[in-house]
């Protein structure tokens, strides 16, 4: 069955309330149900047909199947592929436009009743579809995502937290409809399982995704991904290789056991040479993280996109191109930099949460009988924000968003039908706060990483609160991290469920454990350290505390008091004057509490180095986190998001009675 692009959309529309009726296997194999097995021989892949999506580019699809992770690929087989010898012609340029986003975490249209819903996927969208419109017959446009499409927004409710209330992957299905071409998993389109992603794929990926180093699940077949992929447009035939990183991805849990991250670098080396000898260039769909070893970037890392890429030009002659995420990086707002080209290789990344869509452009040619990759640009689109209350006379006007800016068709056929059914959620009133002008989002992310904050007291009380309920419970102690408290509330008037989603986004579950009076001391004189100084939002370049600043600064509930002593830099940071509970630290050092965690933290907060690894964002020294990752605790399994809405919703009224406010748990002196 083969759709215009037009038609999968309005076909896409029609069955967005409903299912989506398109056939098995659609996006995957060419012949569903007839998936042809593993290559058996070590070291062996194969190339199978593949079915494009329509909506996209890509002229023919091909997949690479098999084990890419484990030792070196000796060769891809192409027998019955049907799969040309020959690419781009002699003496002939294609300029290969690539689109790309990443980090989008479910950000496709972000409502809200004052300002206006912004229209983030549908701008993207008017962008690529006026580039293909255009395109002439040198020119290949296609569309690509690096990953973490799921977790952080309210579409988020559609996903359901298992097989059985799952309902839909509202990103993959936007997506398929919206013409992308391919996208790697990334770490977050595991949060809710792999079954839930299986589902996810099976019901509403019309592109491939790709991953080459995730494996082992009991949950995800051969045929719901792949290591790698190669499209046909143009003349020019584009390979694909998407790797997932190990950092904070969900392994080694009870549900899916043998589920895997292998390094990205040795999966690069195994791969690249075997594939690139089928291609005239190789894009690696990296969610992996911006920088070359951990730390090295804004958020932790294992083997990031700069040491891929030195590994990479080491490996092939071919032109390569890294489409990065994972660390919410904005590069090229100034084009390619000494930075962001290396060894020949340009890496790009487009920000987060729908800041940008990033652009590169790629003039190919062969040289005798080498492609080679004659020039290269690339560039940051903003995506605009709404807020419909600003005057066409106030100089912001122009950088926000306006009905112009995004296609209007696309929202209403295929964006719309799904936030109609996210309505009822979306509108669900839960409480009305009252005296708490702290509670909204300027108080909120001035004091988030910088000392006591309103909501997080708030949040860790109604946890304490709820947990004579929890498995395990009740606790005396919650905690939970700054990065977690992503925005605020209306500080006055009614809250509803997509008020508190906002400052709840992600799908943190409670934990359970324990831990003595002498771990608390460790764990809060090593909390000292990671707090933002005042001296650190002065001077040239100061701490962003808008965006995350991902040191993994805890707020606790209020049986933890004490006094955060600045002293004359991080390393000497500490904390005093610890009670517990009522009592002096020194007194019970031996004494056991049970502490609840949200299970970001209770994992080791990896990219915020609570698991014994270096802290990163910008500490100054080699500061060694306190490993919370081995502690012993069992997972409930209870929404972290849920449990904090049915307190709210017990009271009634979010004010200082009913704990929004500051109690001195935490004092910062110098």
């Amino acid at each position: 069955m083969k759709l215009t692009r037009r038609q999968f959309v309005k076909m896409a529309a029609v069955s967005a309330a409903a299912s989506f009726c398109l056939p098995a296997g659609f996006a995957g194999l060419a012949a569903a149900g007839t998936a042809p097995a593993q290559p058996s021989a070590p070291g062996m892949l194969r190339l199978v047909p593949g079915q494009a999506n329509p909506a996209g580019d890509l002229e023919r699809l091909y997949l690479v199947m098999g084990d890419a992770h484990s030792a070196p690929v000796t060769a891809i087989d192409t027998a019955g592929a049907d799969y040309p010898a020959a690419g781009l012609a002699a003496g002939r340029t294609v300029t290969l436009k690539l689109f790309h986003f990443n980090d989008l975490h479910n950000n496709l249209t972000i409502p809200h009743a004052k300002k206006g819903d912004s229209h983030i996927f549908s701008q993207m969208y008017k962008q690529v579809a006026a580039a293909r419109a255009a395109a002439g017959p040198d020119d290949a446009v296609l569309f690509v995502s690096a990953g973490d499409d799921h977790t952080g927004a309210v579409f988020d409710e559609l996903v359901g937290w298992d097989e059985k209330t799952f309902v839909m992957s509202p990103s993959y299905r936007i997506y398929s409809a919206g013409g992308l071409d391919l996208a790697v998993i990334g770490n977050h389109e595991l949060d809710r399982g792999a079954a839930v992603l299986a589902k996810s794929i099976h019901a509403d990926a019309r592109f491939p995704l790709l991953s080459a180093n995730l494996h082992g699940s009991r949950h995800l077949a051969g045929t719901d991904y792949f290591p790698a992929a190669i499209g046909l447009v143009k003349g020019l035939r584009v390979g694909f290789i998407g790797l997932t990183t190990p950092v904070d991805t969900h392994t080694g849990e009870a549900a899916d056991p043998g589920l895997a991250v292998a390094g990205t670098i040795r999966t690069v080396t195994n791969l690249l040479p075997a594939l690139s000898k089928l291609c005239d260039v190789v894009v690696i769909l990296s969610h992996s993280g911006f920088g070359e070893a951990t730390g090295a970037a804004e958020r932790n890392i294992a083997e990031g996109d700069v040491a891929i890429a030195k590994a990479a030009a080491r490996l092939t002659d071919k032109p390569l191109i890294i489409v990065g995420g994972h660390t919410h990086t904005a590069l090229n707002t100034n084009g390619l930099t000494p930075d962001t080209l290396i060894e020949g290789v340009p890496i790009v990344q487009a920000g987060g949460k729908g800041q940008f869509l990033g652009e590169v452009t790629a003039s190919l040619a062969t040289e005798g009988s080498k492609p080679v990759m004659t020039g290269t640009a690339a560039a940051l689109i903003a995506l605009k924000q709404r807020d419909d209350r600003v005057k066409p006379d106030d100089p912001k006007y122009a950088t926000l968003e306006h009905d112009g800016d995004f296609d209007r068709d696309f929202e209403a056929t295929v964006i719309a039908p799904i936030m109609a059914r996210l309505k009822n959620r979306l509108d669900e009133p839960l409480a009305r706060v009252e005296g708490a002008p702290q509670v909204g989002t300027e108080a909120t992310v001035a004091s988030r990483y910088t000392g006591e904050n309103v909501l997080a007291d708030f949040m860790n009380d109604a946890v304490v609160a709820r947990s004579s309920t929890y498995p395990g419970g009740p606790v005396d102690i919650a905690l939970l991290n700054a990065s977690g408290v992503n925005s605020g509330i209306p500080a006055e008037g009614e809250v509803t469920f997509s008020d508190w989603y906002n400052v709840m986004p992600f799908a943190d579950s409670v934990q359970i454990g324990t831990m003595t009076g002498r771990q608390l001391k460790d764990m809060l004189v090593n909390n000292a350290k990671r707090l933002v100084r005042p001296e650190e939002l002065t001077g040239a370049s100061p701490v962003d505390l808008k965006g995350y600043v991902s040191r993994g600064f805890l707020h606790f509930s209020g049986a933890v008091r004490y006094t955060l002593k600045l002293n004359g830099s991080a390393s000497e940071a500490t904390a005093t004057g610890i009670t517990i509970k009522g009592e002096p630290i020194d007194k019970v050092l031996d004494k056991t509490f049970t502490v609840a965690f949200n299970s970001y933290v209770g994992a080791g907060a990896y990219g915020e180095a609570w698991n014994g690894q270096t802290i990163g964002a910008g500490i100054t020294g080699e500061i060694v986190g306190y490993d919370l990752k081995s502690l012993p605790k069992n997972d409930t399994f209870l929404v972290y998001r849920n449990e904090i809405v049915r307190y709210i919703q017990e009271k009634g009224v979010i004010s200082p009675e009913t704990g929004a406010k500051t109690d001195g748990r935490l004092t910062v002196v110098q």
